[in-house]
């Protein structure tokens, strides 16, 4: 990350040594790890602009969830009505695809849908910081449910979780090769499951930079300007579709390790 922070800094001063020239503006530094209290290096401790915005989206997951229900009106305000919108989605998300057994894992991916969605749309706000459009964030959240499953699999089922790379209903032949396709395909999951997060929000991020960038040229202003609108409408759909997208995986990942066999 210190090497990261360093190396914007070598850009910036090396347009500013060109006379200006190159581009007025750069849409991979809104993802720069910036100390928050000032300074070039980051460390284990320092407190960054990333710690920030994620301190915040638990905040804004308490209010939401805790503050606006603890009257638990009958007619709900606003707020409540959203926590029970959200509650009843993931609800309902976690039994249609577990089943009634993975219903006490519920706070569990609650906890996740709230967590990413909220930091995605928090990250929409001009001047804020994606915390999900880098990969450190998304791949502990998808390395933790790769391994909680992975545990629960082998708690709940022993040895027999490993029928979940046997596929008894193919040619006997054919069993062997699939069992190895299957076991890398098992191991590929947390790392599709953290990128394709990241890379999604990283990328929307990115254009909507570029055509924000493109709105300060007079001749192009009013194009740019359009799909700067268009763009992020499109973007405030991908903040959700992605959450939506990472909790059913990991509703499915939960299904494998409850029942493995095929």
């Amino acid at each position: 990350m210190a090497t990261e922070t360093h190396g914007a800094v070598e850009t910036h001063a090396a347009d500013a040594a060109h006379g200006g020239s190159g581009m007025s503006f750069h849409p991979m530094d809104q993802f720069i790890v910036k100390p928050l209290f000032g300074g070039d290096t980051v460390t284990f401790i320092t407190p960054t602009n990333v710690t920030f915005w994620m301190l915040l989206t638990v905040l804004c997951i308490i209010g939401l969830m805790v503050l606006t229900t603890s009257k638990r009106a009958i007619v709900p305000g606003r707020g409540q009505s959203i926590a029970e919108l959200a509650y009843g989605f993931v609800y309902k998300m976690v039994e249609d695809v577990t089943g009634k057994d993975g219903l006490k894992y519920f706070p569990y991916i609650m906890t996740l849908f709230m967590f990413i969605v909220v930091a995605n749309f928090l990250g929409l706000i001009p001047g804020s910081f994606t915390t999900t459009s880098h990969i450190a964030v998304t791949s502990i959240l998808g390395f933790g449910v790769f391994i909680g499953v992975t545990v629960l699999g082998f708690v709940k089922n022993g040895a027999s979780f490993l029928g979940l790379f046997w596929v008894s209903s193919a040619p006997l032949p054919l069993r062997p090769i699939l069992a190895i396709i299957e076991v890398i395909s098992y191991f590929v999951r947390p790392v599709s499951h953290s990128i394709r997060l990241a890379g999604n929000m990283m990328a929307g991020h990115a254009v909507l930079k570029v055509f924000a960038g493109f709105a300060q040229v007079a001749a192009v202003a009013p194009v740019a300007i359009l799909g700067v609108m268009a763009i992020y409408g499109l973007e405030l759909l991908v903040a959700f579709i992605q959450a939506y997208v990472f909790t059913i995986l990991t509703c499915v990942y939960l299904k494998d390790a409850l029942h493995p066999s095929h």
